[in-house]
């Protein structure tokens, strides 16, 4: 028998898995849970030295054994791979993070789901004895509405972003993208402004409505630094949700180059890594696209860290669930200066900022906490969604 999910989840003393995707216009009418304000200066902390803790909130884990067979299995269901060292494989890692940190088993981790087959993958991966199920991306989440009906013993969720039908047996989270990526390109035009150079690139797969909300507000950010910014949007994918075009996206890259960019934003899953070592290589500056922790890496150089770690989101929803304040049906929302796990607040942080840019960023940071660009970041959802 099922865990009664659907009552408040702090009468039932546990923690749940749920997971975030980039946002875009929420026009949902499901009942809305704001993340938290942090109590820290937003996106503007220089990255710390410490690993980020994983203690998982105290509650009764074994609650989440909804179909009693004394195992709590989670399971992830993914269209990208699942380590492309971006948003999926912080998601990938959070989970893991999770289980681990409670003794429990590993995650089912199925990736690479094409959109058309993604109903047949998710029954099978629903019939492996699991009791949640994360559901990766909204490009293979039209199951869904099928499956939470079909397989009602389990806890769905999906990091579908905004937009997305409500069900009454799906959690969902998102965050404001367009505020994360208007970040993002402030951060980039201070380090172009220091080196000199005026020009920026953003490789995506192919124009998708949550891309053009991330490239305009990108693009805003730019301004915002550089008022005669070149900047250009590039297609890399061979066909829609096609993040992971590896031989695309050097080629587009190579012609950034050419063209003698200064900054080249890999807005991508599995092609991101070839991308960040060839910017590397050339000395161009580069970011994360996803992951919180992306200026501790030593493999790799990152200049930026553009802040929507669905890791670190994991455990700050898990915190919400205990609390009684976010529950099955809902949606969660973290904006610029929120709370939001232990990599704080989405956003972006330069790396190694001089004391004036880790001034400005704070600035910055806090202007979009407090809904100073709300008007132009809603202009920009209306272009990127209104069709």
């Amino acid at each position: 028998m099922k865990a009664n999910f659907r009552k408040p989840l702090v009468a039932l003393g546990f923690a749940a898995l749920l997971f975030t995707a980039c946002g875009g216009d929420d026009s949902s009418s499901a009942p809305e849970t704001e993340a938290p304000a942090s109590s820290e200066a937003p996106a503007t902390e220089a990255p710390s030295s410490e690993a980020p803790s994983t203690d998982a909130p105290a509650g009764d884990i074994a609650a989440l054994d909804s179909n009693g067979d004394g195992v709590v299995q989670f399971a992830l269901a993914i269209p990208g791979p699942a380590n492309d060292g971006a948003y999926y494989q912080a998601l990938v890692d959070g989970v893991k993070a999770f289980t681990s940190s409670n003794g429990l088993p590993d995650p089912i981790i199925v990736d690479k789901i094409e959109a058309d087959k993604a109903a047949t993958a998710m029954d099978d991966l629903a019939q492996q004895n699991v009791d949640i199920i994360a559901v990766g991306a909204s490009e293979i989440a039209g199951p869904l509405a099928e499956l939470t009906e079909k397989y009602s013993d389990i806890f769905w969720y999906c990091n579908c972003g905004a937009g997305f039908a409500d069900l009454p047996g799906l959690a969902q989270t998102l965050d404001d993208s367009s505020q994360i990526s208007y970040s993002a390109g402030y951060a980039t035009g201070l380090l172009l402004k220091a080196a000199g150079n005026n020009k920026a690139t953003f490789l995506g797969c192919c124009d998708l409505n949550f891309e053009k909300e991330a490239y305009l507000a990108y693009e805003l950010g730019l301004k915002a630094v550089i008022p005669d910014v070149e900047f250009s949007y590039v297609k890399t994918g061979a066909y829609d949700y096609d993040f992971d075009n590896t031989a695309g996206a050097t080629e587009a890259y190579n012609a950034a180059k050419a063209a003698g960019v200064g900054a080249v934003y890999a807005y991508l899953a599995g092609a991101l890594e070839p991308i960040v070592q060839l910017a590397n290589a050339d000395g161009i500056i580069t970011m994360s696209a996803g992951s919180s922790t992306a200026c501790e890496r030593t493999d790799l150089t990152y200049n930026i860290a553009v802040k929507f770690d669905a890791g670190d989101y994991i455990l700050e929803a898990m915190d919400r669930i205990v609390a009684g304040t976010f529950k099955e049906g809902e949606k969660l929302t973290y904006q610029v200066g929120d709370n939001a796990g232990p990599g704080g607040s989405p956003g972006a942080v330069i790396c190694d900022p001089t004391p004036e840019q880790q001034t400005a960023m704070e600035e910055i940071s806090a202007k979009l906490a407090a809904g100073e660009f709300a008007a132009e970041l809603g202009a920009i959802k209306g272009q990127a969604y209104g069709g």
